[in-house]
Formats: C-alpha cells, structure tokens, sequence
C-alpha cells in the first residue's frame, strides 16, 4: 500500500473521531455508557464511509497446484483391430495407477481420419491421419506442459509424413508400437491410375505398380482382368535391391457400361498377407459419338478435308448430305453447309426450328441472296469479284485456345463475299488480309445467341490449308485440331435444367461417397428452401433406401457412406417439382488400412526421437508407467496468484457500516434521544 493512501486512511480515522467527540462527548455533562456505545457505532460508520472515498486497494495471493497433461491418443483404424484388445489393456494399465492420475492432468482421445474424445475404441475408422490429430493437440495444448503418449501400429495412409512432425519444445510425444513389427516377405499392387471414363473403341491408359518386400529374388505374374476376362498378363523379377515394378499398359473399350478393373499379382509361398495382392477401380466406357452432317450441292476437294479433320477423333462421325435430304435428321449434333443456294432453304428451316448449331462455308458457287433471306444473324454483301484472301489469327479470341494454330505460309482462299454486317454477338476467329492489308472483315467468325451457336467462313479450298500443314509439320494435326477445336465449340451446349447432379460414377470404398446437388427456382436463383430427396437402389440385391439430401452452404448433399461395395442406381428429386434427375455410380470394396503386413515401428521411433519422448513396446508397459511417475522432467507445479482488491469490493465493510449506522438510530430511538 503506498504511503499516500496510509496519510489519507489516517487523517479519515482522525475526521471520524472528530466527529463522533463533537457529536457525543463535547459538552455532555454525563458520560453515560450508551452514549459511549453510541460514539462507538457513529465512529465506525463514518470512519468505514470515508475509507470508501479513500478506497485503499491491497494485494491478495492465491495458490494453486498447477499438474502437466497427460494425452492419450489411441489409434481407432481397422489396421489395429486384431490388436485391438492389446491396445484396450494398455490404457488400462495406465489408468489403474494411482501415482499418473495425482501427477497428471489424463485426456484420452483416439483418431483416424480425424482427432475425436475417446469415450470408446470401435477399429472402424477406414483411413489413418497421424498428423492431422497431432497438430490439433498441439493446438490445443499449445501452453501447455503436456506429454503425449501415441499408441498405434505408425500406418499411416492419409496426410502429411508423421515422422517429421515437430511438436512443442514444452510437449514430448512418447510412442508405443502395436502389432507385429517383423518384416514378412510380402508382395503386393500399388494404386491404379486410370481415367474415370473411356470412348467406345478407344485405348485408355492404365498404369500401377508391384512393390516387393523381401531379401530373395522372387518371380510373380500380373494379370489385369476387365469384367473377368484377362487384357493383359506380364511377369516380373523383384528382389531386395529391384523392388519396384510399373505397369503401364493400354486398354482397349471394346463395349459400353461401367468395366470392373482388377490387377492382381500371384502369391508368394509363404506370404503372409495376400489382401493387397490385390487391387480393383472401375471405368465408365461411353458411347457419345458427335454426328455431324456435311450438307453441299457440289464435289469439292474441301468436302473431303473437313471430313478427314473432324473423324480424326473418332468420336465425330461425318456424313454426307444433300439439301433435298428429309430423314435422319433428328440424331444430328451440327450441320455444315458448304456454299448453299436455294435448295438448302428445308434444311435451314428444319435448323431454325430445332435451334441446332450450324457452320456455314462460303465459296465462289454461293447464293447470297439466299443466305440473305435466310435470316442467320449476318448479311453478306454479293456482286463482288472473285480474289485471294489470306487469314489472320486473332489472338484476342476468348471462346477457347488457338495458341497452337500455326498459319506459316499457308496459302490463300478463294472468296467473292463483300463486306460481312453480322446482326448478333460475334467474335472473330479469323481476320481477313487482301493483298497484305488487314481489311478489318472476319474470315472465319462464330456467332452466339441464346444458347444456339454458328460459325462463318467466308472462302473455299480448306482443302489447302490441310494439304500445306502436312508440308509445314508432316502431319495433319495441326489442321485437324483446330477444325476439332472448332467442332466441339459449335456442339457444346450449356445446362439450363434447374435440378442439378453433381457425383462421382465410381468411389474408392464408401468412405467418402457423396452425392451433392443445386436446385434453382423459375428465375434460376437457387432455392435453399426446397425439398430434396434421394432413392439409392442396389442393381443386385434390389434394396432401395430413401433419404432427405442435407442443404450446406449453397447445395444439398447426401452422405452415403452406409453403403457397402457394389453397383447402384438414384433417383434425385423435388417435392413439388415433376423433373428428377438419375444416375448410378459404383462402390468398389477397398480398405488402404488392410494394405499393410507389419508396424511401422521406424516412424514411430523417429517421432519420439524427434519431439524428445522415447519408443516403447508393450512388454515395457512397466518401464511405461515407471517413467511417467518417476519422471522429473514432469512435475506438478505450484503456483502464486496476486490479485490487487479494492476495498470496495470487500462487502463485510459494507455491511458493517450499514449495521452500525442502523443500530445507533434503533438505540437512540429505543432510549428516546434525539
């Protein structure tokens, strides 16, 4: 207390008895013994009202025994659950001893793809993430004296490398190793990498790999099985220093549906483990060939080249139509008209009416007036002569990527067109060069309105450009892509259904199966206050279960990870809404946890080394506990706490300045003294 606050507290005890001497001794003739009670009260009340005003504040100490946690962290994946029960005893010994609880703050928490409060220990967990759980404690505990103590097999088959982890300097981690630790000899398949989908009668890649574990030299036979029968068998040599084998091959789609895909290596005498022997994904082979009709009046050798460009992805089939043609119409994606006239008039209007795509090519044998009349969004003026005109690559065009169309000396074509107003939004693709000079026309232009799309060139013998790229490159390719690019362009078209899917046709295990979907109203803004529901059926067994999809932050979602490995189908719909939206997806059966043969023993110990704990085995379980209550390094700590008080914060003095003034107005009353 400073020395200020004990002048004040003074001069208030002086000011109190001042008064009371004033008030009850001063002048009175008898000192009677209530009037000294009486002085008494008065002097407390008015002394306890001026220590207020002064407000003296003094210090108070607390003491508090401050223990270091404890942290039990139990690995809960299905790699660990033969040695489930190990793991339970463990913990129990832990918690039966006296000294570890009177020493230590003890929390348990178990993991596997996530760190949870252990309340109990199901082995079900499909994916393990050692890091991910180790860097949420040290979050948590992040001030303070803390002591982990891991017990796992150290397999780890999701995040970051474990063994690099770096912990607080006031928080060891202590390991314990679980399961067998002995190197068995053991062969086995790595991932597949394919792609989700394949054309019908295409190849796709496919590529995986056999790692070996052993010291001899071994022999072993790779079979990979498409729906059970065999596309491709190898032998490989492995042993201690050649352990790794990949295997890259291509597969044909020979049919349409979902594949089944499995890679298998023989088993070794003697192995251990054969479950990651193994290994299975799917792919989906669709047939979604482009048809696209070539529509001309004439022989030209340009009929030709654009045939030969857009069927050199052969999921584009061309054919050949006249302008009188009627039938087989409707299965059409994109019309190209070369140099129409007057006779293309039913077509154009079967396309007008069916809102489809359509590329229209211009030469010295079109009828303008014709294309005039036709209402297409552009009006090209005619009577002109014919000349050369040269194309010029507009590196501004936005639609998609021209960057590797190369036009190095590629000759001119021929076009009697006049100046171009085009009527709707448009972007060249193509400028026009006339005799060296940029005339500002497009030559090749595409058009958008609503969702229908064309294209314009205005010039004939493409069949040039072709031939010429050959001679630049000794290849077509570089023509065929950009007639390819332009093709997929024109036979695109943009979702405007309000009911939207979005999942996977094929999920590893059913950890993560999960279906998402957006719904939008009449005005096509999402809607979060719809109704949605999803029917999921098993093909084989025919078993459907029902459930409401989950609105999250702008989707609904549906988790179905209940399900088991198989082939299924869905229903997505809306209450009140009469469009669903359907699909069918496959769960291939695959736990990473049932990959490994042994524990990891290495990673664990370089973890423990690493944050200043040390390794244990169960058979040290003893030494375990010994440590953790002979351990000086750890120690409950005392600690002081001062808190500086007001006195105004004391409510004794409160009430004793109020009883005092009561009881001097009840005595004075009582004994009838004013």
């Amino acid at each position: 207390m400073e020395s200020i606050t004990v002048l004040y507290i003074i001069i208030a005890a002086i000011a109190a008895l001042g008064i009371v001497v004033f008030q009850y001794l001063y002048k009175q003739k008898a000192k009677s013994k209530i009037n000294l009670l009486l002085a008494f009260l008065r002097f407390i009340g008015v002394f306890g009202l001026l220590l207020l005003l002064v407000n003296p504040k003094f210090s108070q100490k607390t003491y508090t025994l401050e223990k270091p946690n404890l942290v039990i962290l139990a690995d809960n994946s299905s790699s660990i659950s033969e040695n489930g029960a190990e793991l339970n005893e463990l913990m129990s010994s832990i918690g039966a001893s006296d000294k570890i609880s009177d020493r230590f703050n003890v929390a348990s928490y178990k993991f596997g793809t996530g760190l949870e409060v252990l309340d109990s220990l199901s082995f079900d967990e499909k994916y393990s993430n050692f890091h991910k759980s180790l860097s949420a404690l040290k979050n948590i505990y992040s001030r303070e004296q803390t002591i982990t103590l891991l017990l796992s097999d150290g397999n780890q088959t999701i995040g970051e490398d474990y063994s690099f982890f770096k912990s607080n300097e006031s928080n060891a981690i202590n390991t314990v190793v679980l399961g067998d630790t002995t190197l068995y000899k053991d062969i086995s398949v790595g991932p597949i990498l394919t792609n989700k989908y394949a054309f019908l009668k295409n190849k796709f890649p496919l590529e995986t790999y056999i790692s070996y574990q052993g010291k001899v030299a071994v022999s072993a036979t790779v079979l990979v099985r498409m729906d059970n029968k065999v596309v491709h068998r190898e032998k490989v040599e492995l042993n201690a220093d050649v352990n790794l084998k990949t295997i890259a091959i291509q597969v044909n789609a020979i049919s349409v549906g979902t594949k089944n895909i499995r890679v298998e290596v023989t088993k070794m005498q003697d192995e251990r483990d054969v479950n990651n022997n193994v290994r299975s994904t799917s792919i989906e082979v669709i047939d979604e060939k482009t048809k696209i009709a070539l529509v001309s009046d004439i022989l030209h050798p340009d009929i030709g080249a654009l045939k030969k460009a857009i069927e050199s992805n052969e999921q584009r089939e061309v054919s050949f139509l006249k302008p009188n043609t009627a039938n087989n119409l409707e299965d059409i994606d994109l019309f190209i008209f070369y140099q129409p006239n007057a006779k293309f008039k039913k077509l154009f209007d079967f396309v007008k009416d069916r809102n489809s795509n359509s590329f229209v090519i211009t030469g010295i044998q079109t009828d303008y007036n014709f294309l005039n009349r036709s209402n297409l969004g552009f009006e090209i003026e005619n009577g002109y002569p014919e000349q050369e005109v040269f194309g010029l690559l507009n590196n501004g065009f936005s639609k998609y990527d021209i960057a590797n169309f190369d036009l190095t000396d590629f000759p001119p074509l021929l076009s009697d067109a006049g100046p171009v107003l085009i009527t709707t939004a448009f972007e060249p693709l193509l400028g026009t060069q006339i005799k060296g000079k940029d005339i500002q026309q497009p030559l090749l232009t595409v058009l958008e309105q609503n969702s229908n799309k064309k294209a314009l060139l205005l010039g004939e013998n493409l069949w040039k450009w072709r031939v010429q790229t050959y001679r630049n490159t000794g290849a077509f390719s570089n023509f065929d892509e950009f007639i390819a690019n332009l093709v997929r362009y024109l036979t695109s078209s943009k979702n405007k259904t309000r009911l939207n899917v979005d999942y996977e046709k094929i999920y590893e295990g059913s950890n993560n199966t999960i279906i998402t979907a957006t719904y939008f109203d009449e005005a096509f803004l999402f809607d979060p206050n719809a109704k949605i529901s999803i029917k999921v059926t098993d093909t084989k067994t025919k078993n459907t279960q029902t459930s409401p999809m989950i609105l999250k932050n702008g989707y609904f979602e549906a988790d179905l990870s209940n399900l088991i490995a198989g082939n299924y189908s869905f229903v997505v719909s809306v209450e009140n809404y009469q469009k669903s939206e359907t699909g069918s997806f496959v769960i291939n059966e695959f736990n990473l946890e049932n990959q490994f043969v042994s524990s990891d023993y290495l990673k664990l110990e370089k973890l423990a080394t690493n944050s200043g704990g040390k390794l244990y085995y169960p058979s040290q379980i003893d030494e375990l506990i010994s440590d953790l209550e002979e351990n000086d390094t750890y120690v409950p700590t005392e600690k002081s706490t001062e808190n500086i008080v007001s006195l105004i914060d004391f409510e004794i003095l409160l009430a004793m300045i109020v009883f005092a003034f009561a009881s001097e107005w009840f005595i004075r009353k009582y004994n009838g003294l004013i």
